[in-house]
């Protein structure tokens, strides 16, 4: 069945939007997605059936109850996602009174804008290639538009419209490499999806929830030595309150007066993806003193008491940056017994059977002849030592704690003994509190992939990791993981958490084995597009122009050079749309030039009159005289219109086009 071009044309532009808006349902309000399902659809079986649209009332109407919606929604119509919203219902709105051309160019535009949009959201390669595909797609139905005649192909406007696209291509990229970064006119969008399971909060038994989540949470590559795996610690935020259940962060955590770093330092560079902390991931022991400052993008980063850098907002966009860290540092040193409070307090009436033997291996005689800066590392060693002979099991599926107690670490301690990271870490850091030794949970990422990926490093959402500090006087916090007591390859391999297998793996171990290998070819192409695209800054384009010959590159040389471009692709610009105005085919320039020589010897010659007639008067008004143009006249007649005619060789037109000119510069002198 032969489809009408008016119903292929808008079912073609139906489709189009439907593959604009669908990277928006995961932003828009579910009544949004909804209504503009159902209008699209509607407007497909009008098209389908060839039934007139709905009248001028009814659009209204529901315009009135969609902006009514919106505003109910997000009690604004200017923020940018109430704006996104409006702009979606009115593409799909708009759909139904496609009454003239005028009306399609709206929808096109909308789409463009809309598709500009999406990034707010996402810049993910992924996202990156369907927009192209959408870009392709609304050129294409642009093009049919403009192809009032007959019922040209899909195929022959989606290659009008490729063809299009690749002229502006090298524009493109040049405008990409020198338009100058100046903030908030140019910068990375919020993500939606970044999320690492950390936070300022530490629900007991909660981090496995993220052994699941394979996703990349940083990636480091280092200039020179690597960090052997001990120290492939990337310090997330530190947790000091305990209710029993959970940990938390501090309020108002304290300043400390400085941190001495210690060693030679390591050198690596990190790209960080939008992790929704405030806190920057570092190597454990980077530099900076408490109190310093530093600033990556948009965020003001502060050196903290915990050893952390932190942001008074959350990290909401993918950052890259270079740091020093140090194989270890003294820090915490002149801290008050004040300061040190919150590191000892423990929940009232909680885990009293933890409580009591945390009590008698304190008054163990070999403690009692300690000093005080020698007790913590023995207490600490010796619950260390506890933990990997005793019969503990490291595991990600331990079952739920507290169901039937409130006391979380006496179930763990003595009862089950299942646990990962996070579990014993609590149970370590509540005993030393327990023995009056300041200790608190740190969070964050241990170790990376086993293979770095184009010289990039990877850390994963499953490398997260809990460990615990413990103080020492002259000493400051040191570090005690005591999941390297019961799990050490976890720290010693820098492997990620990894859940049970599937039963899709379990069913398909052949795929299973393949997909590691994928992923990491994806990874690789991602961490391409990441660098070279998204990760593109202010500094690169100062490189590019140190390259280009000029020594000191600054914003006044960056924007001479883009106005130079710029003004570049205006005159070659211009001079395509000339040659396109111009005759394209040999027969028609030729014409042209011989109407030009007829006015210019004042011989009338239509457009459509053939050069037979020019001859005849160019015989009678110049008679003899005229005979030689004439006959070259009639040469050009019998070449184009003769049966035995043969078309002119560039050389024979050449040739001709010489002797034309002389016989008119001859009759002109006349």
């Amino acid at each position: 069945m032969k489809i009408a071009r008016d119903t292929r044309d808008t079912l073609f532009l139906l489709a189009t939007i439907t593959a604009v808006l669908a990277p928006h349902a995961a932003q828009l309000p579910v009544w949004a997605s909804g209504i503009s399902a159902l209008v699209l659809a509607w407007r497909a079986w009008l098209a389908w059936k060839q039934q007139p649209l709905p009248g001028r009332w009814l659009l209204s109407f529901v315009l009135i109850v969609v902006s009514a919606l919106i505003f109910l929604n997000y009690r604004s119509f200017l923020n940018r996602d109430a704006g996104i919203t409006l702009l979606a219902m009115l593409m799909a709105l708009k759909t139904l009174e496609l009454h003239a051309k005028r009306d399609a160019f709206v929808v096109f535009f909308l789409g463009f804008f809309l598709v500009l949009t999406q990034f707010f959201y996402s810049q993910s390669l992924p996202t990156a290639l369907w927009m192209l595909a959408v870009v392709w797609a609304l050129l294409t139905a642009l093009v049919l538009a403009q192809m009032p005649v007959g019922q040209p192909s899909l195929e022959l406007a989606a290659r009008q419209a490729a063809r299009v696209t690749a002229y502006g291509l090298p524009a493109m990229v040049l405008l990409y490499l020198l338009f100058p970064r100046i903030a908030p006119l140019w910068g990375l969008p919020t993500e939606s999806i970044g999320h690492t399971g950390l936070s300022n909060q530490l629900v007991f038994g909660a981090m496995s929830e993220i052994a699941n989540d394979d996703s990349i949470a940083l990636r480091v590559r280092f200039t020179g030595a690597i960090p052997p795996p001990n120290d492939r610690y990337f310090r997330g935020p530190v947790l000091s309150r305990f209710d029993g259940r959970s940990w938390r962060a501090l309020d108002t955590p304290r300043l400390l007066a400085n941190v001495q770093p210690q060693g030679t330092p390591w050198h690596y560079e990190m790209t960080l993806e939008p992790l929704r902390i405030n806190v920057l991931p570092l190597l454990e022991t980077s530099d900076g003193n408490t109190g310093s400052t530093r600033y990556i993008g948009p965020y003001q980063f502060r050196r903290a008491a915990e050893l952390q850098w932190v942001s008074p907002t959350p990290i909401t966009e993918r950052l890259r940056f270079d740091a020093l860290a140090y194989p270890a540092n003294t820090a915490g040193t002149n801290q008050t017994a004040a300061s040190l409070a919150p590191n000892l307090a423990l929940p009232a009436g909680l885990n009293p059977r933890t409580l009591a033997w945390a009590k008698a291996l304190r008054a163990r005689s070999d403690f009692a002849n300690l000093d005080e800066t020698a007790l913590p590392p023995a207490l600490a060693q010796a619950v260390l030592r506890h933990i990997a002979t005793a019969d503990f099991t490291y595991t990600l599926a331990p079952g739920r704690y507290g169901d039937t107690t409130p006391n979380l670490i006496d179930e763990f301690w003595f009862d089950r003994r299942l646990g990962f990271c996070e579990h014993f870490a609590s149970a370590f850091v509540f005993i030393m509190r327990a023995m009056d030794v300041p200790a608190r949970i740190v969070t964050g990422f241990q170790g990376m992939d086993a293979e770095p990926q184009d010289g990039w490093w990877i850390v994963r959402s499953s490398n997260a990791h809990a460990w615990a500090e413990y103080w020492v006087p002259g000493r400051g916090w040191l570090r005690a993981d005591p999941t390297a007591a019961i799990a050490p390859g976890r720290i010693l391999q820098g492997l990620a958490l990894r859940p049970e297998p599937s039963a899709f793996e379990q069913f398909s171990p052949a795929i299973g084995a393949v997909w590691p290998s994928i992923r990491r070819a994806w990874e690789a192409v991602d961490n391409r597009w990441q660098q070279l695209v998204l990760n593109y800054s202010r500094q690169d384009q100062f490189d590019l122009l140190k390259s280009m010959g000029i020594s000191q590159p600054d914003w006044l040389a960056l924007g001479r050079l883009s106005a130079v471009v710029i003004g570049v692709i205006a005159v070659i610009g211009g001079a395509i749309t000339q040659w396109q105005q111009r005759p394209h085919s040999a027969w028609a320039r030729q014409r042209k030039r011989l109407l030009r020589l007829m006015q210019q010897l004042n011989i009338p010659a239509g457009e459509t009159e053939s050069p037979l007639r020019w001859a005849a008067r160019v015989k009678a008004r110049y008679g003899e005289a005229g005979a030689p143009l004439a006959a070259l006249l009639m040469a050009l007649e019998h070449s184009r219109y003769a049966a035995d005619g043969k078309p002119q060789s560039w050389r024979e037109r050449l040739r001709w086009w010489r002797e034309v000119r002389a016989a008119g510069r001859m009759l002109r002198t006349q």
